[in-house]
């Protein structure tokens, strides 16, 4: 299943189709910066939209230590560094996404505050107590055991620390079509509702500080992007073509209908492990 997982993600040469999409806009690789990289390395609902205001929300400083579980290439650590100075450890499935997020970040220079590993959420390589934060954006749909999910975050978080999910969950009227971003048939989709969600976390041992749905946001975010897509101009959000490829056009007029009729709820959970 891991590797069925790590497949749907990575048909290799990554890095080049980023090199050849970059240079359409402009931009080399030499020369890359946040902004230039914001469309493409932000791999999760809304994208860079999604990550300013969730950060908006965590109230990080400049000694936090943070735990980016599922971190695809980078983006969200990269912005979180860069906007508060934190050090952040990022760990993926996908070893590509890992090499890829290790590149960028050094041209980047942001090598000295992120880092990240090649590793598995339900057994993560850090030893209790190791963070202050943790979050995951878009990541919890391919994990099957969720309650070990919760549990292994629960673990590495100092008593008192927060985590952040930013996820999709099952909506109502049946599953969405295949693909998706996140998985390429049911047989590695794990959607499960909003309830179910906030019922394994405080299971888990995490006290519930909100959960919101963020569906009407992700419907307003489509209908711009399709416009500008009609005007003759370039999506803000382009990492699913980037990794999809062939694909993407499927994976992402699938979601819109499920979002558009319900069968998919995007949401953000905040909790907070227990002193």
């Amino acid at each position: 299943m891991i590797s069925d997982v790590a497949k749907h993600y990575s048909s290799g040469n990554l890095l080049e189709r980023l090199k050849t999409m970059l240079a359409e806009d402009g931009v080399g690789l030499d020369h890359i910066s946040a902004e230039a990289l914001a469309p493409y390395d932000q791999f999760h609902g809304r994208g860079l939209e999604a990550t300013v205001e969730m950060a908006d929300l965590l109230g990080i400083c400049a000694q936090d230590r943070l735990l980016d579980v599922g971190c695809g290439i980078g983006g969200p650590a990269r912005y979180f560094a860069q906007r508060f100075g934190c050090d952040i450890t990022g760990i993926d499935l996908t070893p590509e996404f890992c090499e890829v997020a290790q590149t960028l970040t050094r041209l980047l220079k942001l090598d000295n505050k992120v880092r990240f590993e090649l590793g598995n959420a339900l057994a993560m390589p850090f030893a209790e107590d190791s963070f202050d934060g943790a979050y995951s954006m878009n990541v919890s749909m391919n994990i099957a055991d969720k309650d070990g999910f919760y549990r292994e975050i629960h673990r590495v978080l100092r008593p008192g620390g927060w985590v952040m999910l930013s996820e999709i969950a099952k909506g109502t009227g049946g599953d969405p079509e295949y693909p998706t971003p996140w998985a390429g048939s049911a047989g590695t989709s794990f959607l499960v509702t909003p309830e179910q969600t906030r019922s394994g976390l405080a299971e888990a041992g995490f006290e519930i500080v909100r959960v919101r749905s963020t569906r009407e946001q992700a419907l307003a975010s489509g209908a711009r992007s399709r416009a500008m897509v009609e005007r003759g101009e370039k999506p803000p959000h382009r990492a699913v073509i980037l990794i999809h490829g062939e694909i993407a056009k499927a994976a992402m007029a699938n979601t819109a209908r499920a979002l558009a009729d319900g069968r998919l709820d995007p949401i953000e959970v905040l909790a907070k492990k227990r002193q």
